[in-house]
């Protein structure tokens, strides 16, 4: 009988061994995916080995207000990077958010030298970036310019009428939530929202004159909207000269006196390593592997969310939208 009982005490131990050193494992395997994809990817490395480097840093797609971004300069601007290059493809964004990246920009600007290079568009409030730096360098085929604001809505008017629906709103004062989409848009709406467009366009365009050094007579040849190609930028003082990162370089060690010898390293704008699709995904079949499935979902779905998000665009534009226009 005694004999059944150090066998039974001896069988636990040994599963509360195994169980400890699965645990163990299963904690190893995530850190070590998490190292793999920091040393991996290009951002990890330029946030392992800032020093001795010209930072690349991209800026794509929409802009919007985004304060991980702003801390993500911050950071640069205390980093021991020697330069910083940005790359900008872009038609835009909100008017808010395209001021909070230049502001951003501009103040890394005043602590290391800092040099825009256009890749296939810096349009609207993408140009807006685009001025913040000392040297704007283009394609000749890239896009810039869009100098401009617009603020757009739906209405439902007619279509309301069609289906028979009516809206009925009891509200404060005439002008609140105006226009709403639901009725005609009144002349007192139309008047203030031309307000805006106006006082907002206003600040752009001397931003522009400023930055760019232009005159009146210039500025109102390039402020009307369009967008012009890097060659014609050139000739109309949008841009500094034409070229690519090889050029930001050389401009670099010709006029900052930056080390020619300096390799140029991407800087990720994002803190929670958001672009790692394959980290998200190893740590998920990890997790469920460990019985927490829920947690592996809520992995999964954070990369879709974020996407969503991005496709949300409030308030007023500073917006390149060729297809919109008449």
């Amino acid at each position: 009988m005694s004999l059944d009982s150090d066998v039974i005490v001896d069988r636990r131990r040994i599963r509360r061994k195994l169980t400890f050193w699965r645990v163990f494992a299963a904690v190893v395997a995530i850190a070590a995916v998490i190292a793999v994809g920091v040393i991996a990817t290009p951002g990890g490395r330029a946030s392992l080995t800032s020093s001795g480097s010209i930072a690349r840093v991209n800026i794509e797609g929409l802009i919007r207000s985004d304060q991980e971004r702003v801390q993500a300069l911050e950071r640069l601007e205390k980093s021991q990077a020697a330069a910083v290059i940005v790359h900008i493809n872009s038609p835009g964004g909100t008017t808010a958010g395209s001021e909070q990246l230049y502001d951003a920009l501009v103040r890394l600007k005043a602590k290391k030298p800092l040099v825009v290079v256009v890749e296939g568009l810096a349009a609207s409030g993408g140009y807006i970036a685009a001025i913040a730096a000392d040297r704007i360098i283009a394609q000749q085929s890239s896009l810039v310019g869009s100098i401009g604001v617009l603020f757009q809505f739906p209405n439902f008017t007619e279509l309301l009428k069609t289906v028979g629906v009516k809206v009925e709103e009891v509200k404060s004062s005439p002008l609140k939530a105006a226009p709403n989409g639901f009725e005609p848009t009144s002349p007192e709406a139309r008047a203030a929202l031309d307000a805006l467009v106006k006082d907002s366009y206003a600040w752009f365009r001397d931003l522009v004159k400023t930055r760019r050094g232009m005159d009146d007579a210039l500025l109102e040849k390039v402020a009307d909207g369009r967008v012009f190609t890097g060659r014609q930028a050139v000739e109309l003082k949008l841009i500094d000269q034409l070229g690519d990162e090889k050029a930001a370089v050389a401009w670099l060690v010709a006029e900052k006196k930056v080390k020619s010898d300096l390799p140029v390293r991407d800087y990720k704008l994002s803190p929670r390593f958001g672009d790692l699709t394959f980290l998200r995904t190893a740590a998920s079949i990890t997790l469920d592997a460990l019985g927490l499935g829920t947690v592996a979902r809520q992995i999964e779905q954070a990369g879709v969310a974020q996407a969503v998000d991005q496709l949300r665009l409030d308030g007023m534009l500073a917006l390149w939208r060729p297809a919109a226009s008449n």
